[in-house]
Protein backbone atom coordinates (compact mmCIF):
# COMPACT_ATOMS: atom_id res chain seq x y z
CA UNK A 1 0.00 0.00 0.00
CA UNK A 2 1.49 3.32 -1.13
CA UNK A 3 0.09 6.45 -0.06
CA UNK A 4 1.58 10.21 -1.54
CA UNK A 5 1.88 13.18 0.54
CA UNK A 6 0.90 16.15 -1.31
CA UNK A 7 0.35 20.01 -0.66
CA UNK A 8 1.75 23.82 -1.75
CA UNK A 9 4.81 24.65 -1.09
CA UNK A 10 5.59 24.89 3.08
CA UNK A 11 2.69 23.44 3.93
CA UNK A 12 4.30 21.11 6.35
CA UNK A 13 4.97 17.60 3.94
CA UNK A 14 8.54 17.00 4.77
CA UNK A 15 8.30 17.76 8.60
CA UNK A 16 5.46 15.40 8.64
CA UNK A 17 7.41 12.80 6.70
CA UNK A 18 9.94 13.28 9.04
CA UNK A 19 7.30 12.04 11.60
CA UNK A 20 5.79 9.30 9.89
CA UNK A 21 9.23 7.75 9.20
CA UNK A 22 11.52 9.62 11.77
CA UNK A 23 13.56 10.55 8.85
CA UNK A 24 15.76 13.24 8.10
CA UNK A 25 14.45 14.68 4.51
CA UNK A 26 14.85 18.13 4.16
CA UNK A 27 12.34 20.44 5.59
CA UNK A 28 13.76 23.64 4.97
CA UNK A 29 11.55 27.10 4.39
CA UNK A 30 11.51 27.41 0.45
CA UNK A 31 9.65 25.91 -2.04
CA UNK A 32 10.50 22.94 -4.23
CA UNK A 33 13.04 21.46 -1.15
CA UNK A 34 11.84 18.43 -1.73
CA UNK A 35 12.87 17.27 -5.16
CA UNK A 36 13.11 13.62 -5.27
CA UNK A 37 10.42 11.97 -3.69
CA UNK A 38 11.22 10.54 -0.68
CA UNK A 39 9.87 7.19 0.60
CA UNK A 40 9.47 5.68 3.83
CA UNK A 41 8.12 2.61 4.95
CA UNK A 42 6.31 2.50 8.39
CA UNK A 43 4.80 -0.48 10.70
CA UNK A 44 0.81 -0.36 10.92
CA UNK A 45 0.28 0.69 14.68
CA UNK A 46 -1.60 -3.41 15.87
CA UNK A 47 -1.19 -4.38 19.22
CA UNK A 48 -2.63 -7.70 18.97
CA UNK A 49 0.51 -8.98 17.46
CA UNK A 50 2.42 -8.27 20.60
CA UNK A 51 0.25 -10.62 23.01
CA UNK A 52 -0.23 -13.12 20.44
CA UNK A 53 3.22 -13.27 20.08
CA UNK A 54 3.99 -13.58 23.84
CA UNK A 55 1.04 -16.31 23.83
CA UNK A 56 2.88 -17.99 21.06
CA UNK A 57 6.54 -17.38 22.25
CA UNK A 58 7.25 -15.95 18.36
CA UNK A 59 10.67 -15.34 17.86
CA UNK A 60 9.75 -12.07 15.68
CA UNK A 61 6.72 -9.84 15.13
CA UNK A 62 6.09 -8.66 11.52
CA UNK A 63 3.65 -5.69 11.25
CA UNK A 64 1.63 -4.93 8.00
CA UNK A 65 3.52 -1.73 6.36
CA UNK A 66 2.55 1.57 4.74
CA UNK A 67 5.14 3.23 1.74
CA UNK A 68 4.42 7.10 2.29
CA UNK A 69 5.65 9.01 -0.53
CA UNK A 70 7.08 12.55 0.15
CA UNK A 71 6.34 14.54 -3.20
CA UNK A 72 7.28 17.89 -3.76
CA UNK A 73 5.14 21.22 -3.44
CA UNK A 74 2.61 21.42 -6.29
CA UNK A 75 1.74 24.95 -7.65
CA UNK A 76 -0.57 26.60 -10.06
CA UNK A 77 0.22 25.66 -13.76
CA UNK A 78 2.00 22.47 -12.71
CA UNK A 79 -0.54 20.02 -14.89
CA UNK A 80 1.29 22.78 -17.87
CA UNK A 81 5.18 22.25 -16.13
CA UNK A 82 5.22 24.69 -13.75
CA UNK A 83 7.42 24.62 -10.58
CA UNK A 84 8.60 21.41 -10.90
CA UNK A 85 5.23 20.29 -13.16
CA UNK A 86 4.37 17.03 -14.71
CA UNK A 87 7.06 14.87 -13.25
CA UNK A 88 5.43 15.36 -9.73
CA UNK A 89 1.69 14.24 -10.99
CA UNK A 90 3.13 11.00 -12.25
CA UNK A 91 4.45 10.22 -8.70
CA UNK A 92 1.29 10.72 -7.38
CA UNK A 93 -0.46 8.43 -10.26
CA UNK A 94 1.33 5.59 -8.74
CA UNK A 95 0.13 6.01 -5.20
CA UNK A 96 -3.17 4.15 -3.66
CA UNK A 97 -4.43 7.20 -2.02
CA UNK A 98 -3.52 10.67 -1.24
CA UNK A 99 -2.87 12.55 1.71
CA UNK A 100 -2.89 16.20 1.13
CA UNK A 101 -1.86 18.40 3.76
CA UNK A 102 -2.97 21.94 4.29
CA UNK A 103 -1.96 24.45 5.77
CA UNK A 104 -4.15 25.79 8.86
CA UNK A 105 -2.06 27.84 11.12
CA UNK A 106 -0.63 31.05 10.95
CA UNK A 107 3.03 32.48 11.14
CA UNK A 108 4.62 35.11 9.39
CA UNK A 109 7.84 33.47 9.31
CA UNK A 110 6.86 30.88 7.40
CA UNK A 111 6.40 31.75 3.93
CA UNK A 112 3.00 31.09 1.93
CA UNK A 113 3.47 30.58 -1.80
CA UNK A 114 0.31 32.82 -2.20
CA UNK A 115 1.28 35.36 0.33
CA UNK A 116 -1.41 34.62 2.96
CA UNK A 117 -3.30 31.47 4.41
CA UNK A 118 -6.34 30.24 3.12
CA UNK A 119 -7.26 26.25 3.17
CA UNK A 120 -9.76 26.28 0.64
CA UNK A 121 -7.88 28.10 -1.78
CA UNK A 122 -5.04 25.59 -1.12
CA UNK A 123 -6.85 22.70 -1.82
CA UNK A 124 -8.49 24.05 -4.76
CA UNK A 125 -5.62 25.14 -6.13
CA UNK A 126 -3.97 21.73 -6.25
CA UNK A 127 -7.35 19.66 -7.50
CA UNK A 128 -7.39 22.02 -10.64
CA UNK A 129 -4.06 20.69 -11.32
CA UNK A 130 -5.14 17.36 -10.78
CA UNK A 131 -8.51 18.19 -12.72
CA UNK A 132 -6.37 19.15 -15.89
CA UNK A 133 -3.94 16.42 -16.05
CA UNK A 134 -6.42 13.73 -15.90
CA UNK A 135 -8.63 15.91 -18.45
CA UNK A 136 -5.87 15.48 -20.46
CA UNK A 137 -5.66 11.37 -19.90
CA UNK A 138 -9.29 11.28 -20.56
CA UNK A 139 -8.84 12.70 -23.49
CA UNK A 140 -6.16 10.29 -24.92
CA UNK A 141 -8.90 7.76 -23.63
CA UNK A 142 -11.84 8.91 -25.41
CA UNK A 143 -9.74 9.22 -28.49
CA UNK A 144 -8.36 5.33 -28.38
CA UNK A 145 -12.14 4.23 -27.21
CA UNK A 146 -13.83 6.16 -30.06
CA UNK A 147 -11.60 3.87 -32.39
CA UNK A 148 -11.93 0.47 -30.75
CA UNK A 149 -15.92 1.03 -30.88
CA UNK A 150 -15.54 0.90 -34.71
CA UNK A 151 -14.59 -2.49 -34.94
CA UNK A 152 -16.60 -3.70 -31.18
CA UNK A 153 -19.43 -2.41 -29.51
CA UNK A 154 -18.48 -3.67 -26.09
CA UNK A 155 -16.72 -0.60 -26.24
CA UNK A 156 -19.90 1.45 -25.35
CA UNK A 157 -19.43 1.31 -21.64
CA UNK A 158 -15.92 2.81 -21.70
CA UNK A 159 -17.40 5.48 -24.45
CA UNK A 160 -19.96 6.55 -21.90
CA UNK A 161 -18.09 6.22 -18.54
CA UNK A 162 -14.84 8.44 -20.00
CA UNK A 163 -17.53 10.81 -21.34
CA UNK A 164 -19.28 10.87 -18.27
CA UNK A 165 -16.13 11.15 -16.41
CA UNK A 166 -15.09 14.31 -18.65
CA UNK A 167 -18.26 16.31 -17.90
CA UNK A 168 -17.65 16.20 -14.12
CA UNK A 169 -14.37 17.34 -14.29
CA UNK A 170 -14.91 20.05 -16.90
CA UNK A 171 -16.93 21.15 -14.57
CA UNK A 172 -14.59 21.44 -12.08
CA UNK A 173 -15.50 17.97 -9.99
CA UNK A 174 -13.47 15.50 -9.19
CA UNK A 175 -13.94 11.74 -10.85
CA UNK A 176 -14.29 10.56 -7.05
CA UNK A 177 -17.48 12.67 -7.04
CA UNK A 178 -18.98 10.66 -9.91
CA UNK A 179 -21.32 7.52 -10.00
CA UNK A 180 -20.55 4.78 -11.62
CA UNK A 181 -21.96 1.59 -12.28
CA UNK A 182 -19.86 -2.40 -11.72
CA UNK A 183 -19.15 -2.61 -14.92
CA UNK A 184 -17.89 1.03 -15.51
CA UNK A 185 -15.82 0.39 -11.90
CA UNK A 186 -14.05 -2.61 -12.80
CA UNK A 187 -12.79 -0.79 -16.38
CA UNK A 188 -12.01 2.40 -14.16
CA UNK A 189 -9.81 -0.02 -12.28
CA UNK A 190 -7.03 -0.18 -15.07
CA UNK A 191 -6.97 4.14 -15.09
CA UNK A 192 -4.91 5.78 -12.77
CA UNK A 193 -6.98 8.90 -12.77
CA UNK A 194 -5.13 11.30 -9.95
CA UNK A 195 -8.70 12.64 -9.01
CA UNK A 196 -10.36 9.25 -8.46
CA UNK A 197 -7.97 8.08 -5.58
CA UNK A 198 -9.30 8.45 -1.83
CA UNK A 199 -8.35 11.75 -0.19
CA UNK A 200 -7.12 12.50 3.72
CA UNK A 201 -7.24 15.68 4.23
CA UNK A 202 -4.72 16.44 6.94
CA UNK A 203 -5.18 19.96 8.40
CA UNK A 204 -1.84 21.05 10.09
CA UNK A 205 -2.15 23.23 13.03
CA UNK A 206 0.18 24.64 15.35
CA UNK A 207 0.65 23.44 18.97
CA UNK A 208 -1.04 26.08 20.18
CA UNK A 209 -4.19 24.83 18.52
CA UNK A 210 -3.90 21.69 19.77
CA UNK A 211 -7.39 21.05 21.18
CA UNK A 212 -8.83 23.61 20.38
CA UNK A 213 -11.63 24.50 17.38
CA UNK A 214 -9.68 25.87 14.44
CA UNK A 215 -11.05 27.61 12.22
CA UNK A 216 -9.65 26.80 9.21
CA UNK A 217 -10.13 22.88 10.14
CA UNK A 218 -14.02 23.64 10.17
CA UNK A 219 -13.45 25.03 7.07
CA UNK A 220 -11.65 22.14 5.23
CA UNK A 221 -14.13 19.90 6.89
CA UNK A 222 -17.13 21.54 5.37
CA UNK A 223 -15.27 21.03 2.00
CA UNK A 224 -14.67 17.87 3.00
CA UNK A 225 -18.09 16.41 2.76
CA UNK A 226 -19.00 17.38 -0.43
CA UNK A 227 -16.47 14.67 -2.12
CA UNK A 228 -16.95 11.81 0.67
CA UNK A 229 -12.90 12.60 1.59
CA UNK A 230 -11.90 12.10 4.77
CA UNK A 231 -10.25 14.95 7.31
CA UNK A 232 -7.61 14.25 10.24
CA UNK A 233 -6.24 16.93 12.41
CA UNK A 234 -2.54 17.28 13.24
CA UNK A 235 0.10 19.02 14.32
CA UNK A 236 3.32 17.97 12.36
CA UNK A 237 5.88 19.86 14.08
CA UNK A 238 5.04 18.07 17.67
CA UNK A 239 4.37 14.88 15.47
CA UNK A 240 7.92 15.20 14.41
CA UNK A 241 9.43 15.57 17.85
CA UNK A 242 7.37 12.95 19.50
CA UNK A 243 8.94 10.37 17.00
CA UNK A 244 12.25 11.40 18.12
CA UNK A 245 11.52 10.57 21.77
CA UNK A 246 12.09 6.92 23.17
CA UNK A 247 8.92 4.78 24.20
CA UNK A 248 8.51 5.96 27.37
CA UNK A 249 8.93 9.41 26.96
CA UNK A 250 6.55 9.48 24.12
CA UNK A 251 4.15 7.59 26.31
CA UNK A 252 4.46 10.54 29.26
CA UNK A 253 4.48 13.17 26.16
CA UNK A 254 1.36 11.75 25.10
CA UNK A 255 -0.09 11.47 28.38
CA UNK A 256 0.39 15.26 28.85
CA UNK A 257 -1.46 16.11 25.66
CA UNK A 258 -4.26 13.90 26.46
CA UNK A 259 -3.75 11.72 23.78
CA UNK A 260 -4.15 7.88 24.21
CA UNK A 261 -1.77 7.47 21.09
CA UNK A 262 0.30 9.94 18.31
CA UNK A 263 -1.23 11.47 15.88
CA UNK A 264 0.62 9.78 13.77
CA UNK A 265 -0.42 6.18 14.34
CA UNK A 266 -3.77 7.52 14.11
CA UNK A 267 -2.85 8.88 10.86
CA UNK A 268 -1.57 5.51 9.40
CA UNK A 269 -5.05 3.91 10.98
CA UNK A 270 -7.15 5.90 9.64
CA UNK A 271 -5.39 5.53 6.17
CA UNK A 272 -5.47 1.62 6.47
CA UNK A 273 -9.21 1.54 6.83
CA UNK A 274 -9.34 4.50 3.97
CA UNK A 275 -8.82 1.77 1.75
CA UNK A 276 -11.13 -0.63 2.90
CA UNK A 277 -8.07 -3.13 4.12
CA UNK A 278 -7.84 -5.26 7.30
CA UNK A 279 -5.35 -7.40 8.40
CA UNK A 280 -5.56 -11.29 9.55
CA UNK A 281 -2.90 -12.69 11.46
CA UNK A 282 -1.00 -15.78 11.53
CA UNK A 283 1.20 -17.10 14.90
CA UNK A 284 3.29 -19.26 15.97
CA UNK A 285 7.04 -20.15 17.14
CA UNK A 286 9.04 -18.57 14.17
CA UNK A 287 6.78 -15.64 13.68
CA UNK A 288 3.80 -13.57 14.51
CA UNK A 289 2.85 -11.75 11.24
CA UNK A 290 0.16 -9.32 10.30
CA UNK A 291 -1.12 -9.96 6.56
CA UNK A 292 -3.22 -6.96 4.40
CA UNK A 293 -5.94 -7.75 2.89
CA UNK A 294 -9.38 -6.11 1.10
CA UNK A 295 -12.45 -6.30 3.03
CA UNK A 296 -14.70 -9.17 1.44
CA UNK A 297 -11.05 -10.78 0.25
CA UNK A 298 -12.45 -14.97 0.48
CA UNK A 299 -9.99 -17.43 2.17
CA UNK A 300 -7.97 -18.92 -0.27
CA UNK A 301 -7.10 -15.14 -1.81
CA UNK A 302 -6.28 -14.78 1.45
CA UNK A 303 -4.09 -17.33 1.84
CA UNK A 304 -2.22 -16.79 -1.96
CA UNK A 305 -0.46 -13.82 0.03
CA UNK A 306 1.50 -15.98 1.90
CA UNK A 307 2.02 -18.00 -0.90
CA UNK A 308 0.54 -18.83 -4.17
CA UNK A 309 1.05 -22.81 -3.41
CA UNK A 310 -1.41 -21.77 -0.41
CA UNK A 311 -4.19 -20.23 -3.16
CA UNK A 312 -3.64 -23.24 -5.66
CA UNK A 313 -3.48 -25.99 -3.40
CA UNK A 314 -6.20 -24.52 -0.75
CA UNK A 315 -8.02 -27.18 1.44
CA UNK A 316 -9.13 -24.98 4.52
CA UNK A 317 -8.21 -22.37 6.92
CA UNK A 318 -8.05 -23.25 10.62
CA UNK A 319 -9.68 -19.58 11.75
CA UNK A 320 -10.40 -18.42 15.22
CA UNK A 321 -11.59 -14.86 16.14
CA UNK A 322 -8.50 -12.75 18.18
CA UNK A 323 -10.74 -11.92 21.40
CA UNK A 324 -12.46 -15.71 21.29
CA UNK A 325 -8.02 -16.73 21.45
CA UNK A 326 -6.95 -14.20 24.01
CA UNK A 327 -9.68 -15.10 26.32
CA UNK A 328 -8.41 -19.08 26.23
CA UNK A 329 -5.30 -17.98 26.56
CA UNK A 330 -4.09 -20.32 24.00
CA UNK A 331 -4.71 -22.32 20.75
CA UNK A 332 -5.17 -25.65 22.31
CA UNK A 333 -7.94 -24.24 25.04
CA UNK A 334 -9.43 -22.29 21.75
CA UNK A 335 -9.41 -25.85 19.76
CA UNK A 336 -10.96 -27.77 23.02
CA UNK A 337 -14.24 -25.15 24.09
CA UNK A 338 -14.77 -25.09 19.93
CA UNK A 339 -13.55 -22.17 18.66
CA UNK A 340 -11.43 -22.98 16.38
CA UNK A 341 -13.58 -23.32 13.20
CA UNK A 342 -12.85 -25.22 9.77
CA UNK A 343 -13.34 -22.60 7.23
CA UNK A 344 -13.47 -23.43 3.53
CA UNK A 345 -13.66 -21.43 0.03
CA UNK A 346 -16.52 -19.68 0.43
CA UNK A 347 -15.63 -17.84 3.63
CA UNK A 348 -14.94 -14.19 4.02
CA UNK A 349 -11.91 -13.36 6.10
CA UNK A 350 -12.59 -10.50 8.96
CA UNK A 351 -10.44 -8.43 10.77
CA UNK A 352 -8.22 -9.90 13.37
CA UNK A 353 -8.80 -13.55 12.42
CA UNK A 354 -5.70 -15.93 13.57
CA UNK A 355 -5.69 -18.29 10.86
CA UNK A 356 -3.44 -21.61 10.15
CA UNK A 357 -4.00 -22.83 6.32
CA UNK A 358 -4.19 -25.77 4.89
CA UNK A 359 -2.66 -26.72 1.61
CA UNK A 360 -2.01 -29.34 -0.75
CA UNK A 361 0.09 -28.98 -4.36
Amino acid sequence: MKLGIVGLPNVGKSTLFNAITNSKAQSENYPFCTIEPNVGVVCVPDSRLEVLAEMSKSKKIVPAVIEFVDIAGLVKGASRGEGLGNKFLSNIREVDAIVHVVRCFDNDNIVHVDGSVNPIRDIETINLELIFADLESVEKHLDRVRKLLKGDKKYQTDLNMFEKIKAALEEGKLANTVQFTDEEKDILRSVQLLTNKPVIYACNISDNDIGTNNEYVKLVEDFAKKSNSEVFTICAQVEQEISELDEDDKKMFLEELGFESSGLDRLISKCYSLLNLISYITTGEMETKAWTITKGTRAPQAAGKIHTDFERGFIRAEVVSYDDLVACGSMAAAREKGLVRSEGKEYVMNDGDVVLFRFNV
